[in-house]
């Protein structure tokens, strides 16, 4: 069988219903391998829902999983060894110290004690807790704990990992080491799933997105990919002479597909490619028209989200 041939994940007609309630509504997707898979969506969309079905935590009524080619119903204790999975809320013992966590939960996947000794130490340099292992949690920061929590999923090294939310209440610098420990992760040929809400978060981790709202897979792609769909780059500029507005928003239009937005003397227009912005430029200046605080906009993921999620509801 040719691995690299094999989707880390396919999951087809996935659906999930609690009650009178279709919480995730026939989803189909494929994960890659040694991409970073990021699963986006407003609160209650039904992301952590389709990554408990995932990681066999929760059963689908209809639709089937394969994890690297197996199927997480026929076979999930095989499908299960595969990956490594973190969430929101540490699953370690808050009495004792991180080292004695990692120890434990070392033993528990069948390490021998010399080799859980070794796995332990490595973990705790690589994810910055050396000087803190012999700490009681009860001391640990609300960063370092989920540090630590994605090291004991990285114990058996999963060739995939499942990451719920990750930094969700995390103070920006601790959020950005949770970055570069993730895209060390990748580098050493990881397949990372994340659930997020953080949309720069999606921007600066994800290869590809799904977009989920109310349990439907709305939109999937590379995160450019989405942004383009939303309508290219936002061109927006001030008229410095009143009198010469109705001239300008002439001028644009005729050199954009797009509706010309004016707001006092601000005109601000959407391009489909930067091309348009020089001829934009040259048909003003040679109609000796003045503009100043020009801004190029590139959309963003808010944007995409925006469009995505709002027409949904």
């Amino acid at each position: 069988m040719n691995m690299s041939a094999i989707h880390a994940i396919e999951v087809r007609h996935l659906s999930k219903r609690f009650g009178q309630k279709m919480v995730v509504d026939d989803l189909s997707f494929n994960v890659r391998q040694g991409e970073v898979f990021g699963l986006l969506g407003p609160n209650g969309a039904g992301k952590t829902t389709t990554l408990r079905m995932l990681t066999t935590l929760l059963k689908a009524d209809a639709g089937q999983v394969k994890i690297f080619g197996h199927d997480t119903v026929k076979e999930g204790r095989l499908a299960r060894s595969m990956f490594g999975l973190t969430g929101q809320y540490a699953s370690v013992d808050e009495d004792i110290s991180a080292r004695e966590n990692l120890m434990i939960f070392a033993r528990l996947n069948g390490l021998s004690r010399a080799a859980a000794k070794q796995r332990t130490a490595e973990l705790l340099a690589d994810f910055s807790l050396a000087d803190s292992a012999d700490k009681a949690l009860a001391n640990f920061s609300g960063g370092m704990r989920r540090r630590l929590d994605l090291a004991v999923s990285l114990i058996t090294r999963p060739a995939l990992i499942f990451l719920d939310e990750p930094t969700t209440g995390l103070d920006p610098r601790t959020r950005t080491q949770m970055w570069a420990t993730i895209r060390g992760l990748v580098k050493q040929g990881s397949t990372i799933v994340l659930t997020t809400q953080y949309l720069d978060e999606a921007d600066q981790l994800a290869d590809r997105l799904a977009v989920i709202d109310h349990g439907r897979l709305v939109k999937m792609g590379t995160p450019a990919e989405l942004k383009q769909q939303v309508g290219g780059t936002q061109l927006a500029f001030t008229v410095s002479q009143g009198a010469q507005v109705a001239r300008a928003v002439k001028l644009v239009a005729a050199q954009v597909a797009g509706t010309v937005q004016q707001t006092g003397q601000r005109l601000s227009v959407r391009l489909t490619q930067l091309a348009q912005l020089p001829l934009i430029l040259a048909a003003l200046d040679q109609a000796k028209i003045l503009i100043d605080h020009l801004s190029v906009q590139e959309p963003s993921l808010d944007d995409v989200f925006m469009d995505l999620t709002i027409g949904q509801n």
